[in-house]
């Protein structure tokens, strides 16, 4: 099993950008160092939800500074980026870090950034899913051309050129059916954020696995849940913790997607999202969504964590992780404790 660090870039400390951003940028150097496989930036834009406006940018940064560690964009939304200019930036840093990039696409969920971009959300299936494979080409070949509904673009050779094939290393978020049906139609690994219980997942990642299977001949490759952690040994450090930050980062993602509007209703390839605040408005009301949502991510001691792992694996088969442990405003000599006592003593049992 492989394990990642992902980096939110969330600014819920008060302190200056550009203090917050080196911080969390220079965890993936550490993370190096303390073992982990890989790293992964966001993309998001605009609010102190996320600030990681070029993912591509910061692995730039990233693999000058390490050797080893891979590096995943996780994600690039293709809505909100020229395929083109995707391509391009996946070649150049896939050769300055040696071919070390993993490419990880997703296609947004926020009104608020796609307003900014000039996209619409209703938009972002069809676009996702023409530039996905316009970028799928691109990164193979060398070469991208277009003429779809929504990417007019002649033939173009781009340079530098692919030197290193990336079948294997193309991932894309799928957090609804219809994502899943891309991804395994277009045999692409897939990632999954921790939203809640994983007991609801498994129809979608069986029909994944079986999809895979059935159109490519193969195994299909095990998926990525990112989970946000806190790992403390004090059981009561984790409880007080949890109270404090992981609520104030559940109420800041639950407003920068809008759970509880009904926009989502009219959009079947959001079908996640209107579930979630279907069941945030139901039986038990947005006290048990946060319950459940703290369920499905990995909160507990070090000893809860490995249990939880095992627990969860039982469930839905092999995965690999990517794990965020800055979050909500926490502290950064918090975060740097938790995610040196994850790696001591959590890792080794998840890599077996």
């Amino acid at each position: 099993m492989r394990v990642g660090l992902h980096l939110g870039y969330q600014n819920l400390h008060g302190l200056p950008d550009v203090q917050t951003f080196m911080q969390e940028t220079n965890l993936a150097v550490e993370a190096e160092a303390m073992g982990f496989d890989y790293v992964g930036p966001v993309e998001h834009h605009f609010t102190d939800y996320a600030a990681c406006p070029d993912p591509f940018q910061v692995l730039a940064y990233i693999a000058a500074k390490t050797s080893t560690i891979d590096l995943i964009t996780a994600a690039v939304i293709l809505p909100w980026n020229n395929p083109l200019r995707v391509v391009e930036q996946t070649l150049e840093l896939d050769v300055l870090s040696q071919g070390r990039l993993i490419l990880g696409m997703g296609r947004g969920a926020a009104r608020r950034e796609f307003r900014s971009f000039g996209v619409e959300l209703a938009d972002s299936r069809e676009m996702f899913d023409e530039a996905a494979l316009i970028v799928m080409a691109g990164i193979e070949t060398g070469i991208v051309e277009a003429d779809t509904k929504w990417y007019q673009i002649p033939r173009t050779e781009v340079r530098p050129r692919p030197f290193k094939s990336f079948k294997d290393r193309t991932v894309m978020v799928s957090m609804s059916p219809s994502s899943v049906e891309v991804a395994a139609n277009y045999g692409l690994r897939t990632l999954r954020f921790s939203q809640g219980d994983w007991r609801n997942a498994i129809p979608e990642i069986n029909h994944y696995r079986e999809t895979f299977e059935k159109l490519h001949g193969t195994t299909a490759p095990p998926f990525i849940i990112s989970d946000f952690v806190l790992c403390f040994d004090d059981k009561q450090r984790v409880t007080d913790y949890c109270d404090t930050y992981f609520a104030k980062m559940f109420a800041t993602v639950a407003n920068h997607y809008e759970f509880m509007s009904d926009h989502f209703k009219e959009l079947p390839s959001y079908s996640t999202y209107a579930n979630m605040g279907a069941a945030a408005a139901a039986a038990g009301g947005p006290d048990k969504a946060y319950r459940d949502y703290v369920a499905g991510n990995m909160i507990g001691t070090p000893e809860a964590l490995v249990e939880h792992h095992h627990i969860r694996k039982e469930m839905v088969g092999d995965y690999e992780m990517l794990a965020n442990f800055s979050f909500g405003g926490l502290p950064y000599e918090l975060v740097y404790e938790q995610l040196k006592l994850f790696a001591d003593k959590v890792m080794p049992d998840l890599k077996g």
